[in-house]
């Protein structure tokens, strides 16, 4: 099978309050064209890892056709950088990375022929935001590993943290308690949380180890909204319950975790509950990174419901 073709560009972007000219880059892999199924713009998670990890999804166009747009959120990966933003929570908002999808959407001139939009982590939470303002041409909607409250997922990670070995979880909370999150010991047990419910693979797929390099490269966004750890948010991100706005979504919507998830099933169940048109698959081989950790049956699930 000879691979789909790719290009890659930039477009300007007019980030409110950023003091200077942004850019987004992205990528298309596969055709955009009247012939075509609706493309997938996919939205990675952090905020700031970048898309690399969401690269598993050119399964998607290979094996179903399915044309797939990727690109950087502001602030990471190859779209513009500002690190001069560490800790503005008037900056880095909703509004900015809707707008930053918006006009991608509209760059690509894709609201006449339609679009669907997956969402993974943080970018779950930002898929269901902006399917809740209705966005014209929004088909169908997946969101993966995605918290509808945080405070849920707070509570989540207190009880996954219970199930590491003692020593581990004793390491991660003193460490957190006094801010430690660069020294050897912390980042050894974070690694042990990571193995177990962020991706269970070994080796760690390439791409899910460039996007790890990606956030220690720049947590501006990251820092800012979550906070210095995966398991304590701490950030803007703390009080957000995306659940209450979920019944304005219209699009078809499929909810996607794994049984050793972080973003354990009542961390999803929300979303469940308030979306009007929903269906919801967790996955029993995977944790957080179910397109890689069960790829075969991942792809299908998605593919299936992008094309039925």
């Amino acid at each position: 099978m000879s691979s789909p073709p790719t290009t890659e560009s930039e477009l300007p972007f007019d980030a409110p309050g950023a003091g200077k000219p942004c850019k987004t880059w992205y990528k298309i892999v596969g055709t955009l064209s009247p012939s075509s199924p609706a493309p997938l713009i996919t939205l990675h998670g952090g905020p700031g890892s970048g898309h690399d990890y969401l690269e598993a999804l050119i399964d998607l166009t290979e094996s179903r056709g399915i044309p797939l747009i990727l690109y950087d959120q502001i602030g990471c990966g190859r779209s513009t950088r500002l690190r001069e933003k560490a800790g503005d929570e008037s900056f880095w908002t909703f509004d900015l990375f809707i707008k930053q999808l918006d006009e991608l959407v509209d760059h690509l001139q894709l609201r006449e022929s339609g679009f669907h939009v997956l969402g993974q982590s943080w970018g779950g939470m930002l898929g269901s935001a902006y399917a809740a303002r209705g966005p014209r041409g929004l088909r169908r909607l997946v969101l993966s590993g995605a918290p509808a409250s945080m405070p849920l997922y707070k509570r989540a990670c207190k009880l996954r943290l219970a199930e590491l070995p003692e020593e581990v979880g004793r390491v991660l909370r003193e460490c957190d308690a006094k801010g430690d999150h660069e020294s050897a010991e912390f980042r050894g047990a974070a690694a042990v949380f990571m193995k177990r419910f962020v991706c269970r693979l070994d080796p760690l797929p390439e791409p899910i180890m460039r996007t790890f390099t990606n956030i220690r490269d720049d947590s501006t966004a990251y820092a800012t909204m979550q906070g210095h750890s995966e398991f304590d948010t701490v950030g803007s991100l703390k009080d957000w319950e995306g659940w209450k706005d979920a019944h304005k979504i219209q699009a078809e919507t499929l909810l996607l975790n794994g049984r050793y998830d972080e973003v354990m099933d009542f961390v999803v169940e929300p979303f469940f509950r308030t979306i009007n048109k929903v269906k919801w698959v967790t996955l029993e081989n995977s944790s957080h990174t179910a397109m890689w950790e069960d790829r075969e049956r991942f792809m299908q699930l998605v593919g299936d419901f992008l094309l039925y």
